[in-house]
C-alpha cells in the first residue's frame, strides 16, 4: 500500500492534489507544529493577471501550537473579502460557473477550527475531481507523540501497513531511505511536472491555488494533469 502524509493546506496548487491521487492512504498531519507564513492557512491565485496572495485569518497564532490547536479569527471580514476577490479575477474563466459554488460552500463553511476548516476543503475538492484515495486525520491515529521526524512519520506507516512511502520532492533531505527499508518500507518521492494552461491573455504563473487550475479546466483536463507526476 502507497502511503503519503502532509499537513492541511488551504486550496493548496496542484502538486499537493498530484502527491493524494498518488497513494492509497493519505494522511493530514494536523497533529504537529503549526508554521507561520507557510502555506498552511494561505495560497495564491490571479487578480487581474497578476499572483494575488490571500489568507485564512487567524488568532492567537503560534509555532508552539500544533496545527489542529490553531482557531480562525470568526471577527474578521476575510470570508467575504476573498469571495469577492475569486469573483473579481475569474468571473470570466470558462469553467467560472461549475466550481464557484464549490468554492463558496467551502468558504462559507462555519468552523472555527483552522485543521477541520481546511480538511473539509480538501475532501470536497477531492470529490469534485474525482481523487477516490483514502484520506485519514493523523490525530485520529493512536501512536506515540513524542516521536520527532522521520520516527513519527515511520510510526505512522507502521499503523497503516504501508509498504511504500511517497513524499514530495522537497522532503528529500529529511529522510534516510536505508532506514525505511530496514523498517521493510521503500522510500519514494514525487516530482509534479509544471502545469501549463491558459489564463486569460496574461504570461502564464505557475503554482497557483487549485482553483486558478479548476477556473480554466475542465475536470477531465484536470485528471489528465494529476496523473502526470513522476515518480
Amino acid at each position: 500500500m502507497k502511503v503519503a502524509i502532509m499537513q492541511p493546506y488551504f486550496l493548496p496548487y496542484i502538486g499537493y492534489f498530484q502527491l493524494i491521487n498518488a497513494v492509497d492512504t493519505f494522511v493530514i498531519y494536523d497533529d504537529v507544529n503549526f508554521i507561520k507564513r507557510g502555506w498552511i492557512n494561505r495560497n495564491n491565485i490571479l487578480v487581474n493577471e497578476k499572483q494575488f496572495l490571500f489568507t485564512i485569518s487567524l488568532k492567537s497564532v503560534s509555532q508552539n501550537k500544533l496545527i489542529n490547536q490553531i482557531e480562525i479569527n470568526e471577527n474578521s471580514t476575510w470570508k467575504g473579502d476573498l469571495l469577492k476577490t475569486i469573483v473579481q479575477g475569474y468571473s470570466k474563466a470558462p469553467f467560472f460557473e461549475q466550481v464557484f459554488p464549490l468554492i463558496q460552500d467551502i468558504i462559507k463553511l462555519e468552523e472555527s477550527n483552522v485543521s477541520k476548516f481546511i480538511i473539509y476543503s480538501l475532501q470536497k475538492i477531492c470529490s469534485f475531481l474525482e481523487i477516490n484515495t483514502k484520506i485519514i486525520i493523523s490525530s485520529d491515529l493512536k501512536k506515540d507523540n513524542n516521536l520527532k521526524g522521520q520516527d513519527k512519520i515511520l510510526e505512522i506507516c507502521k499503523k497503516l501497513g504501508a509498504k511504500d512511502y511517497i513524499n514530495a520532492s522537497g522532503g528529500v533531505e529529511l529522510y534516510d531511505e536505508k532506514v525505511f527499508l530496514e523498517n521493510n518500507m521503500f522510500l519514494k518521492f514525487i516530482k509534479s511536472n509544471t502545469v501549463i494552461y491558459p489564463q486569460f491573455k496574461n504570461t502564464f504563473i505557475s503554482h497557483l491555488s487549485i482553483i486558478d487550475v479548476m477556473m480554466f479546466n475542465s475536470v477531465e483536463n484536470i485528471r489528465d494533469f494529476l496523473n502526470q507526476d513522476v515518480l
